[in-house]
């Protein structure tokens, strides 16, 4: 079996799209333009590409971006001081503060003093608990493009199928546990703890792997004909390419897995794409929601 290649560059453009239609839609029916706040503390090398990434992709889709940079000396009280001020901007309506942030920050205090309507990235503590009790709250972006591309794969309809998500975090394992599980998927939850875990990945329909471990999921851990869904994004040595290069791999070894799997996200080009553009599909949820407004 060769498996079909989950494309997330393609799917995150029809998402970008769908978002530019909804800008168009809120600009000329009730002249609201969504606005996001994007807060990067440090000088993180990956951090400031994200969020340069995110602003750029912010205006294409006819939002606007506010971008807000401190160093990374920036105490916590001046970063919750302007948490508070965009909370009370009705031009933004959804806030991200670009994560980690520096050590004499408390992350979990700072996520939280943003108004859980414009959490965009879905990780206060209200959105999460709406999450795993049904509500309507704000998702985390990185499990919602991956529901998105297996709802698609599957005509829309993901009911008993059996899913292993490898990982238990916060900002993946967790809630793409609970979206599938509100899809009446079958789900189980492992992680670097879990007892013969390639015997658990085999029994999964679905095997979502976000575990930060490089090429971690072997080919035979997989069930013939298992959608597969690679989170990671790891840098290892590619001393084929000379002396101190890296390259990009995922948590599962790609080349084993698309030999059993009936289709599988590469890395990179599968899960990233669609972190970002499920960032600005939020802030478009976000405004519609401040306003009471639903798009048809």
């Amino acid at each position: 079996m060769s498996a079909h290649i989950i494309d997330g560059k393609a799917f995150a453009e029809k998402v970008r799209h769908q978002v530019a239609a909804d800008v168009t839609l809120l600009k000329n029916n009730h002249n609201i333009i969504p606005g996001l706040a994007v807060v990067l503390v440090g000088e993180d090398p990956a951090s400031q590409v994200y969020v340069r990434n995110k602003h750029k992709q912010t205006l294409e889709a006819g939002m606007k971006s506010f971008v807000h940079t401190f160093s990374a000396e920036t105490d916590q009280t001046t970063l919750l001081a302007l948490v508070d001020q965009l909370n009370n901007d009705p031009a933004v309506h959804g806030i991200l503060v670009q994560l980690p942030l520096p050590n004499q920050i408390d992350e979990n205090a700072v996520i939280n003093a943003i108004a859980p309507e414009k959490d965009v990235d879905g990780f206060h503590v209200i959105n999460s608990g709406l999450l795993a009790t049904g509500g309507e709250g704000m998702v985390p972006c990185t499990p919602l493009g991956c529901l998105l591309m297996l709802k698609d794969h599957f005509n829309g309809n993901l009911s008993g199928k059996n899913a292993v998500v490898i990982g238990r975090s916060n900002i993946v394992g967790k809630p793409m546990a609970q979206l599938l599980l509100n899809e009446s998927c079958t789900v189980t939850i492992t992680h670097s703890r879990t007892a013969d875990l390639p015997a658990e990945v085999r029994r999964a329909d679905i095997v979502v792997a976000a575990v930060g471990r490089p090429e971690m999921v072997q080919g035979d851990w997989l069930k013939e004909g298992a959608v597969v869904i690679d989170v990671g994004i790891n840098r290892i040595p590619a001393p084929e390419r000379g002396e101190g290069k890296f390259r990009l791999v995922g948590d599962v070894n790609f080349d084993e897995a698309s030999k059993t799997a009936s289709a599988i996200t590469p890395v990179p080009g599968g899960v990233g794409p669609m972190t970002i553009a499920c960032l600005l599909r939020n802030t478009v949820t976000a405004a519609c929601r401040q306003a009471g407004i639903t798009l048809s």
